[in-house]
C-alpha cells in the first residue's frame, strides 16, 4: 500500500501511463445552516434567507459570462477517458452543434468512476476504481498528478466551487482538498461502508451523502463535520440538491424521493425502470426548474413539478391517477430525452451562450416563434451503446402538457466511441462568450477573486480552507457511532 500523504498530497501515480508533466495525446495527432438532531433518525435543516439571497446573486453573476464554447469528458469501464469539444454556428437560420474530439487514452489503470470538471473549466479531476484521483489542467492538456487518498474505489467527485474538491469513495469516507496545493482539508467519517453519492449545496456550507449504510448524512464544510443523520430505509444510491438549494432528491432503484430542507417528504416518484442518475437543471428560458432521470430503458426522463402554498406531501408515478387531488402538483413525465440504443449511465447540464440569431423557432412547437434566448441549457448523456450525446433543452416546451403528450427531444450532436462502456460524464466551460482579451481578463479577474474571497472567509469561520497550522483543522473528524437496525 502507497502512503497518502496528508498535506502536499499530490504525488505521481506509480505505474501510470502518463508521467506528472506528460500531456494529454491529441486523437488527431455569510450564510450559516442550523442543523439540530431531533431523534436518531430526523433531522432539521433551515436556511437563513441571507443563504439564499447569495446563491441567487451568483446566478446572476455567473449569466454574464457565460461561454460560448463548452468540453465534454468521459469515463469509461476500458479505463479510457474521452475529451471533446463543443461550439455552436449559425447555419442556414438555425443553429448547430458541434463536437470535435481532443483527446482518447488510458487515463488509470482500472475502471474510470467519476470525472468532474471546476467552474471555469481549469481543473479537471478523474476518479477510478484503481483508489487514485488524478488532477488534470483541462485548459493545458495536462496531467498534474495523483490524489492517493482514499482506500477504495472512489465512487463521486465534485468541484462545489473553483477552490474545492470533494470525492466520496467506498471505503467510507468523503476527502475535501483545496485546488491550489491540493492538500488535505478535512476526511469526513461517519458512513459505516461505501460512500454512493455526495452533493453540496449551492451556497457551498453544507453538504449531504448517502451510502450503503442506509444512512443519510448531512455535514457542515465549514467547519468540517457531521451535524445530523436519517435513516432512510433503503439504500440510496445519489443525492442532488435543486438548483435553488430549497429541496433535494434521493434516489435508489426505481425511487426517486423529494424532501425539503427540513427533511419532510415532498414528492416520492416510482420510475417505470432502474434509474441510474439524476440532476435538477433550470429551464433554458422559462422560470422554474425539471428533474432529469437516466435509466436502463434507454431514455432520460424530464419531471416537472409544481409546489403550491401550504403543500407539504404527495406521491407521484407515471400511472396517474385521475381521483388524485394533488394530480396538478404531482411530478410528471413532460419529455423524454431519446437517441440512444442502450441504458443512459450518466447525465450532466451546463449553461452556455448562443449565437445571435433574430428568431428562435422552437423544435417542439414550431409553430409559435420565440425570441432568440442568448443562453441555452444543454444535456450531455453517455450510455452503455459507446454513444456521448449532447441536448439543447430550449427544445423543451415552455408550458405543462397535457397528460397524453410527452415531447421527444433529439440529440444536437453525437460522438460515437465505436462500443466503448462509457460510465461517467462531466461538462467543463470553454470560452465565455466576451472572448478575447477582455473575456480572458475577466475569467482570470473572477477566479483570482474567489479564492481570495475563499481564502478569507475559510480563514475567518475557521472551515475547511483555514491554516494548515490549525491544529484542529489537522484531524479527521468522524461522526459519532449510532445504533440502527438493518430490517428488511
Amino acid at each position: 500500500m502507497v502512503a497518502k500523504p496528508r498535506s502536499a498530497a499530490i504525488t505521481t501515480t506509480l505505474g501510470a501511463r502518463l508521467t506528472k508533466k506528460a500531456r494529454i495525446d491529441d486523437p488527431s495527432s455569510n450564510t450559516k445552516y442550523l442543523a439540530t438532531k431531533t431523534s436518531n433518525d430526523e433531522s432539521t435543516v433551515s436556511l437563513s434567507s441571507r443563504g439564499k439571497q447569495k446563491a441567487d446573486l451568483e446566478n446572476e453573476a455567473s449569466s454574464s459570462t457565460l461561454p460560448s464554447t463548452f468540453k465534454i469528458v468521459a469515463g469509461s469501464y476500458e479505463k479510457l477517458l474521452y475529451g471533446l469539444e463543443g461550439s455552436t454556428s449559425i447555419e442556414n437560420d438555425d443553429i448547430k452543434f458541434h463536437l470535435k474530439p481532443i483527446f482518447i487514452f488510458p487515463a488509470h489503470v482500472s475502471c474510470i468512476k467519476a470525472v468532474a470538471a471546476s467552474p471555469g473549466g481549469k481543473w479537471l479531476a478523474t476518479g477510478s476504481a484503481d483508489e487514485i484521483i488524478k488532477v488534470w489542467d483541462l485548459k493545458r492538456k495536462k496531467e498534474i498528478g495523483g490524489l492517493m487518498h482514499h482506500e477504495g474505489s472512489v465512487t463521486t467527485l465534485l468541484f462545489p466551487s473553483r477552490s474545492h474538491l470533494v470525492s466520496a469513495s467506498e471505503d467510507g469516507t468523503i476527502g475535501i482538498f483545496h485546488a491550489r496545493d491540493w492538500s488535505v482539508l478535512r476526511t469526513l467519517r461517519g458512513h459505516k461502508g461505501r460512500v454512493n453519492s455526495v452533493d453540496v449545496h449551492p451556497s457551498g456550507k453544507v453538504a449531504l451523502s448517502v451510502g450503503k449504510d442506509r444512512m443519510l448524512r448531512m455535514w457542515d464544510m465549514m467547519r468540517g463535520r457531521g451535524v445530523a443523520s436519517s435513516k432512510l430505509g433503503k439504500e440510496g444510491e445519489i443525492v442532488r440538491w435543486s438548483t435553488d438549494g430549497e429541496m433535494f432528491a434521493v434516489q435508489s432503484g426505481k425511487d426517486i424521493d423529494i424532501y425539503l430542507t427540513d427533511m419532510s417528504l415532498l414528492h416520492s416518484i416510482k420510475h417505470p425502470s432502474r434509474l441510474h442518475d439524476i440532476k435538477f437543471c433550470k429551464r433554458s428560458y422559462q422560470e422554474g426548474q425539471v428533474l432529469l432521470a437516466s435509466a436502463e430503458d434507454k431514455k432520460v426522463s424530464i419531471y416537472d413539478f409544481i409546489t403550491l402554498p401550504g403543500h407539504s406531501r404527495t406521491s407521484a408515478s407515471t400511472d396517474h391517477d385521475e381521483n388524485d387531488k394533488n394530480k396538478e402538483t404531482n411530478p410528471r413525465i413532460i419529455a423524454e430525452i431519446v437517441g440512444h440504443e442502450n441504458r443512459i449511465k450518466a447525465i450532466q447540464t451546463l449553461n452556455i451562450s448562443l449565437p445571435f440569431h433574430p428568431v428562435f423557432t422552437s423544435s417542439i412547437n414550431s409553430s409559435v416563434n420565440h425570441p432568440h434566448p442568448h443562453s441555452t441549457t444543454i444535456v450531455s448523456t453517455v450510455s452503455s451503446d459507446g454513444k456521448i450525446n449532447v441536448y439543447n433543452l430550449a427544445d423543451l416546451s415552455g408550458s405543462r402538457p397535457e397528460k397524453s403528450t410527452i415531447h421527444q427531444i433529439q440529440p444536437v450532436a453525437t460522438y460515437d466511441t465505436k462500443g466503448t462502456r462509457l460510465t461517467c460524464v462531466t461538462l467543463g466551460e470553454g470560452e465565455i462568450a466576451n472572448n478575447g482579451v477582455i473575456g480572458k481578463r475577466n475569467r482570470d479577474q473572477e477566479e483570482e477573486e474567489e479564492d481570495e474571497e475563499s481564502a478569507i472567509e475559510d480563514h475567518e469561520e475557521g472551515g475547511i480552507g483555514a491554516d494548515e497550522e490549525n491544529e484542529e483543522n489537522e484531524e479527521e473528524i468522524e461522526e459519532p457511532e449510532e445504533e440502527e437496525e438493518e430490517s428488511e
